[in-house]
């Protein structure tokens, strides 16, 4: 029996195999009864949460994690062995490789999970849908980039004149294509802050339009008369955008002038008038109505009310209610909208 445990191979008797052997099964049978405890205590908090990305982590961290576990224990196992060190080079470096690649697809499948379910939330779309690929893809494309370099450092290349040669190299990038890159990150920007949504309706400086695509470096309007109207992203994000869909109601100010001959009675009366006709018309609120300044040839009053819609189309139908409700008042009053007039006095004498 000693004779057989004696026996060297590669380098290694046998009982140091059997040594390394029963380290990487006690590693094993370790890591299995942790994931087994750990991850039932996990999976019943992550239950207990509104959002998915946990028990996604839950799902997934044993197949990403586990592998990771059993090649650190491959590796506790195999650095008990006398290798050459070309061999300890050519082994370290495997198992190095092996588990950055699983650190770095559990990372990159968690963010492009917890960017979906964002994403969802928010509505799923063609248009959308698109524009949700292409920034998971500059993500994963930086994750994984990070890795790469991460393995070529652990192998003991020097990597210091790469990243200062791919500083460089992106210096120059950056400058030739500053423009792109900065309707890139305008995209990540209102991917995450949210400003408009498609379908929103959205005034840009004195751009109308309603939004059809979020890209990667423009967004499309199509605007009132019919026409498309593209956008670069970082004029979106330095521009003061007004989004008159999330608008919850709207504030109407509107004017109207009577003739100076009206009596004092009646304009007394107007206020009220206009208060009546404004509350008999439905989603409205009235705020006021005041006797508001002498004009050049009329008395002007001022009205405020609020419609309590969103809806363009919507509020032109109530103002036009309106409207005729107040001139079929006056004129069953007897009132008389003012409009421009010029009055001519003669002297005789003179």
């Amino acid at each position: 029996m000693n004779d057989i445990l004696e026996t060297h191979i590669l380098g290694n008797d046998v009982s140091t195999w059997l040594t390394a052997a029963g380290i990487f099964l006690a590693v094993v049978v370790v890591v299995k009864l942790f994931m087994r405890v750990f991850l039932g205590q996990m999976a019943r908090l992550a239950r207990r949460t509104d959002t998915s990305v946990d028990d996604y982590v839950v799902a997934n961290f044993g197949k990403s994690v586990s592998p990771i576990l059993y090649l650190a224990g491959l590796w506790f196992a195999l650095n008990g062995l006398s290798m050459a060190p070309r061999w300890h080079r050519i082994v370290t470096g495997g198992l190095t490789i092996l588990a950055t690649f699983f650190v770095v697809r559990f990372l990159a499948r968690l963010v492009t999970h917890a960017l979906r379910e964002r994403w969802m939330k928010q509505g799923d779309t063609e248009a959308r849908t698109k524009g949700l690929a292409g920034l998971i893809a500059i993500i994963n494309a930086g994750i994984w980039v990070l890795g790469l370099v991460f393995v070529i450092d652990n192998l003991g290349f020097q990597v210091s004149a790469l990243v200062a040669g791919l500083g460089i190299g992106g210096i120059a990038v950056a400058l030739a294509a500053q423009t792109i890159l900065g309707d890139l990150f305008s995209y990540v920007s209102i991917f995450f802050d949210r400003p408009f949504e498609i379908g929103d309706f959205i005034q840009v400086d004195d751009v109308l339009g309603e939004v059809e695509y979020i890209g990667l470096k423009t967004t499309r309007l199509r605007s009132l008369g019919g026409e498309q109207i593209v956008i670069a992203n970082s004029d979106l994000t330095n521009s003061r955008v007004r989004n008159y869909k999330r608008m919850a109601q709207r504030r109407i100010v509107f004017r109207i002038g009577v003739v100076y001959e009206t009596d004092y009675e009646q304009l007394q009366e107007i206020p009220g008038i206009l208060r009546e006709i404004i509350n008999a018309v439905d989603k409205t609120r009235f705020d006021r109505a005041h006797f508001a300044s002498y004009g050049d040839f009329s008395l002007n009053f001022e009205v405020v009310y609020y419609v309590l819609s969103s809806d363009y189309t919507e509020y032109m139908n109530i103002q036009q209610a309106i409207n005729l409700a107040l001139f079929a008042e006056f004129e069953k009053r007897g009132l008389a909208f003012a409009y421009p007039t010029q009055k001519v006095y003669v002297d005789r004498e003179a």
